[in-house]
């Protein structure tokens, strides 16, 4: 398994980084997606050869945030 830090701007309540953990959770390879609000990030363990963090970005962006680089 891999791990995977994202930045994330544009979540403003408990309910923003909620969706964003559910959008990734239920993306195939993942296994787990905790999100924070606080720190504005994103750690998520996957399965490399199952989905690229190419892909787990761009599934944060179609929730309409930003990723940003650290």
């Amino acid at each position: 398994m891999s791990e995977l830090k994202l930045n994330i701007e544009g979540m403003t309540c408990a309910g923003c980084s909620n969706s964003i953990s559910k959008v990734l959770s239920t993306m195939a390879g993942v296994s787990s997606a905790e999100v924070s609000l606080e720190n504005k990030q994103a750690h998520i363990v996957y399965d490399a050869a199952t989905v690229s963090p190419e892909e787990l970005a761009a599934a944060v962006v179609d929730a309409g945030f930003e990723v940003v680089a650290s």
